[in-house]
C-alpha cells in the first residue's frame, strides 16, 4: 500500500541541533475537542488546536452531521453544537483512525446512521475492535470481513439502555467509542478496562457536563457515565503533543552537542511512556515550569545529547507510549547494548502493520535487531555506529517516516524515507520545525 504520488526526503549529519521549538497541539484532545463540541450544547472555543489532516477530516465529519465547525484564525477554533442528524453522504476520514473511531461510538449513542470511508491505509485497518463493542448499546453494523474494513455503516439504536461492557483490547480509542455511545443510553453505564490507557476522553467528558467517575478495578479500573445526557459547551485549550515532540526530542539526544528547549509539553502520566523510557536509558531531559491547565498537566523540556544504554522496556508501559516505539527503536540503535521493547502487538494495527515496518527500517540501515512474537529486541551500535544508507518504505505511516529521518540525522550514511506526504496528518510544521533547529532534511 503506497500513496500513488510519494514525496521522497533525505536526512543526514549536519551540526548539532540548537534552539526553541513550538510543538502543534496534541491531536488525542483536539480530536476529542471537535467531536464533543460537535455533541455539547452552545458554543466550544478551541484554541491551540492542531489543524493536521486528520483533524480537518474529523472535523469535516461533525459539520456532515449537523455541528457548525469554523476556524477564525491560527489554532482558534469554534464549535456551534447541534443535534446529529444521519448524512447525506459517506464520512471521510482520510487518515484519522482515531477520529472515525470516536465518532463511530458517538453516531451509535445518537441513535442515527453514518457510512465511514477513509484514506488507502484507513480502509485496511480493522474497525470490528470497536464496532463489536458498541452492539452492548444496540449499534449494529455493516462492514467489509471478518474485520469490519471500511466502507462501514453504523447504525445506532435510540432508547438504548445503560449497558455493562469490558474493554478487552488496551485501547483508549476503544474505550473513549464506548464512552461516547453511552451518552445516549438510558442509566448509568459502566465501562471496564483491565489496562490503563489515556484518560483524555475521561477528562474532556467531565469538563463538558457529564456525569463520570473513575473507580480503580485490579490492574484497570472501571468508570461510570449516566446517560441521556446533554453536554455544555466549554473552552478548551489544547497543550503541545508529545508524541509529535518525540522526534525532535530523540533527534535532540542522538546528535552530539545538541541542546533543545520544548516548551508547555503535555506531561499527561498516561503519555509519558517515552520520557520515562528515555531517562532509565540515560537521557539527558530536563522538565520545568509543571503546572496544570485544562486539567492536563504541562511542562518545558530541556533535552541535551546523551550516550544511551539498552534497557528492558515492560510490556506495561506500551499503552503510555504506543506510538512512540519507532522513534525510541531509533534511539535505541544508538545506545550501547541490547534494548527490549516487550507486548507489542497493538503496532500491528496501526497505520501499518509498525512492527514490521520498524524492523524493516532497522535492517536497511544496518541495525541489528529480532523479533520474538509481540517483542522486538534491538541491538544498539553506539552514539557513532549506526551505518544508515537505507532507503525506508513508510507504507503511509507519519511515524515511521519522522522515526527514520531522525535516525539519517545521526547515522553515518544518510537515510531516505519513500514519502513524507503523509506527515501532515499529525505533523504539518515537522519539516519547517527540525531545518530550524539545524536539522537537514534533502
Amino acid at each position: 500500500m503506497q500513496n500513488p504520488h510519494p514525496t521522497s526526503r533525505r536526512a543526514r549529519r549536519a551540526g548539532p541541533l540548537k534552539g526553541r521549538a513550538t510543538i502543534p497541539g496534541d491531536k488525542s484532545i483536539s480530536q476529542r475537542a471537535i467531536i464533543l463540541g460537535g455533541l455539547a450544547e452552545g458554543e466550544t472555543r478551541i484554541s491551540g488546536l492542531l489543524e493536521s489532516g486528520d483533524v480537518q477530516s474529523t472535523a469535516g465529519a461533525v459539520r456532515a452531521l449537523g455541528a457548525s465547525v469554523t476556524r477564525e484564525g491560527p489554532g482558534a477554533w469554534r464549535v456551534a453544537g447541534a443535534p446529529w442528524m444521519s448524512p447525506h453522504q459517506p464520512l471521510d476520514f482520510g487518515n484519522s483512525g482515531t477520529g472515525s473511531r470516536l465518532v463511530m461510538g458517538a453516531v451509535a449513542g445518537q441513535g442515527i446512521s453514518a457510512t465511514f470511508i477513509g484514506d488507502a491505509s484507513l480502509i485496511s485497518r480493522p474497525m470490528a475492535r470497536v464496532l463489536d463493542p458498541l452492539k452492548a448499546f444496540g449499534a449494529t453494523y455493516e462492514g467489509q470481513g471478518p474485520k469490519a474494513l471500511m466502507p462501514v455503516t453504523v447504525h445506532g439504536a435510540k432508547g438504548t439502555k445503560a449497558a455493562d461492557v469490558v474493554v478487552t483490547t488496551a485501547s483508549a480509542q476503544v474505550k473513549s467509542a464506548l464512552l461516547l455511545a453511552a451518552l445516549g443510553a438510558e442509566g448509568v453505564s459502566h465501562i471496564r478496562q483491565a489496562t490503563l490507557t489515556r484518560d483524555h476522553s475521561e477528562k474532556m467528558l467531565a469538563g463538558f457536563g457529564a456525569k463520570i467517575s473513575v473507580t480503580p478495578e485490579g490492574s484497570g479500573q472501571v468508570i461510570a457515565i449516566e446517560g441521556p445526557v446533554k453536554l455544555k459547551a466549554c473552552a478548551v485549550e489544547v497543550p503541545r503533543d508529545p508524541s509529535s515532540a518525540a522526534f525532535p526530542l530523540v533527534a535532540a539526544l542522538i546528535v552530539p552537542g545538541s541542546e533543545i528547549e520544548l516548551p508547555n509539553i503535555m506531561l499527561n502520566p498516561r503519555r509519558t511512556g517515552l520520557i520515562e523510557t528515555l531517562l532509565e536509558m540515560g537521557a539527558r531531559i530536563e522538565i520545568v515550569n509543571r503546572r496544570v491547565t485544562g486539567g492536563e498537566e504541562i511542562g518545558d523540556l530541556v533535552v541535551r545529547h546523551s550516550q544511551l544504554r539498552g534497557i528492558e522496556v515492560p510490556a506495561s508501559r506500551a499503552p503510555s507510549m504506543i506510538d512512540e516505539y519507532p522513534i525510541l527503536s531509533v534511539a535505541a540503535a544508538f545506545a550501547t547494548g541490547t534494548t527490549a521493547l516487550r507486548g507489542l502487538e497493538e503496532l500491528r494495527v496501526k497505520e501499518s502493520d509498525r512492527l514490521e515496518a520498524v524492523a524493516r527500517g532497522l535492517k536497511l540501515n544496518g541495525v541489528p535487531h529480532t523479533i520474538e512474537s509481540d517483542d522486538l529486541l534491538v541491538q544498539g551500535m553506539g552514539q557513532d555506529g549506526v551505518p544508515g544508507g537505507g532507503m525506508v518504505p513508510t507504507h503511509m505511516d507519519h511515524r515511521i517516516a519522522m522515526s527514520f529521518l531522525t535516525m539519517g540525522m545521526a547515522s553515518q550514511l544518510p537515510v531516505t524515507v519513500d514519502d513524507v506526504t503523509m506527515i501532515a496528518t499529525s505533523f504539518p510544521e515537522y519539516e519547517g520545525l527540525m531545518r530550524d533547529l539545524g536539522a537537514v532534511l534533502e
